[in-house]
């Protein structure tokens, strides 16, 4: 069965534009024009992934993209009026995986969806990842920090696991901002702007649970992970 998307969007020329686009590019649709209508069918049908416009109206895009990242790790590709970098830094910060600057091509919107849903693809086939007291688990999205108290189980957002998994595939080796930015988000391959947040959370959440030190940063090239913490 093919891919299905969730089109929110509170602009029906817009979302009726992107739902003819992705239907011929071989993707199942469904539409919401506000907040509230994108939760309930978030909720009910389960998409693979999700075009969310920020202006919805009633609960905006801000807000529901929150709400589904709290859900869980669905991808979300941000769009806004507003092209600039604070619009886009916010909605990777807040868990979104990619960001356009509407109007929205509806051609690039199929691209970027396909290179999301690709890589998750690719990442559903690898095994158990284990980096000392460390675990990855590539297929079901999750990550914990074994202790002497306990499995402690990471609550990271879908760009934090990705960077993470990434890691984790390559213990000690030292894997640069670009081919990080690349892992994550392929579709903004050269998009390092937003990277360095993004492992502060981690290591953050990483330190919190136990793991302290596990990512490093080397001498400014890139981060790689610690085997030995």
């Amino acid at each position: 069965m093919s891919q299905l998307i969730l089109i929110a969007d509170g602009d029906a020329e817009a979302s009726e534009r992107l739902d003819v686009h992705l239907r011929r590019e071989g993707f199942r649709t469904v539409g919401a024009m506000d907040g509230q209508a994108a939760l309930d069918l978030h909720g009910r049908v389960r998409p693979d992934l999700i075009l969310l416009d920020a202006g919805l109206p009633g609960r905006d895009g801000w807000d529901v993209l929150g709400e589904i990242r709290r859900r869980g790790p669905t991808p979300i590709v941000m769009t806004a009026e507003v092209d600039d970098g604070v619009s886009r830094v916010q909605a990777l910060r807040i868990g979104a995986d990619d960001y356009l600057a509407r109007p929205v091509d509806a051609l690039e919107a199929a691209t970027r969806a396909r290179a999301i849903l690709r890589r998750l693809a690719g990442a559903s086939g690898a095994g158990l990842l284990k980096v000392g007291a460390l675990e990855v688990d590539p297929a079901g999205y999750q990550a914990a920090v074994v202790t002497p108290e306990g499995r402690r189980k990471l609550a990271l957002t879908l760009t934090e696991f990705r960077i993470l998994a990434q890691l984790a595939q390559a213990p000690s080796r030292v894997f640069s901002r670009a081919e990080l930015s690349e892992g994550c988000r392929p579709s903004r391959a050269s998009d390092t702007r937003t990277l360095d947040s993004h492992v502060s959370h981690l290591r953050r959440k990483l330190a919190e649970s136990g793991a302290t030190e596990v990512v490093v940063n080397v001498r400014g090239v890139g981060y790689r992970l610690d085997p030995a913490f």
